[in-house]
């Protein structure tokens, strides 16, 4: 729960804004939306980097399997902007207001910093100036309204029982000017906090009328908004009823030119026509009820894990979601490194030994950059890496180019798996997804999310080239 003056700022804050109440319906024109996807790059000295991917995507498993919603408290997983993620533009409000948003398929509110007054706090990363950070300013639109108590969007974040908290207004009042409650957005290394707005959500010759997103006037080391991709009713593939959305990531080195690929949203069905040139697995629901924020996840059923060839001998438990909730893979764009929870990655983590053992490990690497094994291979003219593998329900393989897992550490003639688990600090975590597929396993594949079929697919792809 965040702290009493986050909630006292929003109630001062809610009193002083002042938001026009008109409103202008358009409907959308246009059969697919394809916007830039940029990957958030930052130079820092060799071990930074990946120290500080490597913690917050540790930092961002933990939340996203202790994700919990509760009637009061609306929860999302981020992470600091800074290291590792991929942002997309995107317009709200009339005139269009255009802000950043971390492209986040582990979560589904949209957000962006909102107000004149905005505050991020500990918000200062490398190239980030936290008086420069732009906002949304709903005075300036003349479409934004206030989510009331009783509009029904504003049960997707709070529930239905948020119509008690509607208490003071009479039963058959048709103009209760009591607002939705503020929510609090709690993740893995910070929070944000604001209220719920409705406006146009504009794209090129369509606009998405009536759009709720949230006005966040004070975060935690989030600079940036974030673009809510999962599977609550909140999502921006939800509200703009896509058939599926797809992208194509490209590597995000931590030293390399900023370049763009294409976020592409269907808003027309294809039927269950496959895209050329990719291999799918469906998706399936997490059959833990008393977790709403687990059905948000997009699962998909993991049948095996190939190192060198050799199958990985997985416990069963850990492959597929349980009636507890724990258990199975969820892919998910927000987080950096795939995380493994311990039994999983150990198993995992001697198949590498055991195909590198001819190369020493970089003991002192592995200390400075939280990632491991890492092996020196100073002076080695050729070296024999091997393939990894994912494969999942129906047969569908997803072998990882080697700077997919691998990654050569600065200047230093050393590689480390960019796989990561908690490192043998405390409890074992039994609790939500076993397996986290994140987003530096995801580059240079083209990954779709067929919403229509329930299946994911994915297919490799050189990102820099477009389609």
């Amino acid at each position: 729960m965040a702290p009493p003056y986050i909630i006292l700022f929003l109630l001062l804050s809610l009193l002083s804004l002042s938001l026009s109440i008109s409103h202008t319906a358009f409907g959308l024109s246009s059969d697919t939306i394809t916007l830039p996807l940029s990957p958030i790059l930052t130079k820092l000295p060799y071990s930074d980097p990946f120290k500080l991917a490597a913690s917050a995507s540790l930092a961002r498993a933990h939340h996203l399997k202790h994700h919990r919603n509760s009637p009061s408290v609306a929860t999302t997983a981020v992470y600091p902007k800074g290291y590792g993620g991929y942002s997309v533009d995107l317009s709200f409000g009339t005139p269009p207001q255009t802000s950043p948003f971390i492209l986040d398929t582990g979560s589904s509110l949209v957000w962006f910093p909102c107000t004149s007054r905005y505050v991020c706090s500990h918000c200062l990363f490398p190239n980030i100036d936290p008086t420069k950070i732009r906002t949304f300013i709903p005075k300036n639109s003349s479409t934004a309204k206030i989510v009331g108590c009783r509009n029904p969007k504003c049960a997707y974040i709070f529930g239905t029982k948020v119509q008690s908290r509607c208490s003071k207004c009479k039963p058959q009042s048709q103009n209760c000017s009591l607002t939705c409650p503020p929510y609090i957005l709690q993740y893995g290394l910070g929070s944000t906090a604001g209220f719920l707005l409705l406006d146009n959500l504009n794209f090129p010759q369509n606009i998405v009328p009536q759009f709720l997103v949230g006005c966040s006037i004070l975060s935690i080391r989030q600079p940036s908004g974030i673009a809510g991709f999962g599977r609550g009713k909140e999502s921006l593939p939800s509200q703009m009823a896509l058939k599926r959305f797809s992208y194509c990531l490209v590597s995000h080195r931590f030293d390399d030119l900023l370049q763009t690929s294409d976020l592409i949203l269907q808003i027309t069905s294809n039927g269950g026509t496959k895209t050329k040139g990719l291999s799918y697995t469906p998706f399936r629901q997490n059959p833990f009820s008393n977790n709403s924020a687990f059905q948000e996840y997009y699962y998909v059923i993991l049948r095996k894990l190939i190192v060198g060839g050799d199958s990985v001998q997985i416990p069963f438990k850990f492959l597929q979601p349980a009636s507890d909730g724990s258990g199975g893979t969820i892919v998910d764009s927000g987080s950096t490194f795939t995380f493994m929870e311990r039994p999983v990655y150990n198993l995992v983590a001697q198949h590498f030994l055991k195909h590198m053992k001819n190369y020493s490990r970089a003991l002192h690497v592995e200390a400075q950059t939280g990632l491991s094994p890492c092996f020196n291979l100073s002076g080695v003219k050729t070296v024999n890496f091997p393939e990894f593998t994912f494969q999942f329900k129906g047969g569908a393989k997803m072998t990882l180019p080697i700077q997919n897992y691998f990654s050569l550490v600065g200047d230093a003639e050393v590689v480390c798996l960019t796989v990561i688990s908690d490192g043998g600090l405390g409890p074992v975590q039994t609790s939500g997804p076993a397996i986290i597929l994140g987003n530096y396993q995801q580059q240079n594949f083209y990954i779709e999310y067929d919403l229509e079929n329930g299946r994911f697919g994915f297919g490799p792809r050189n990102c820099r080239t477009k389609a």
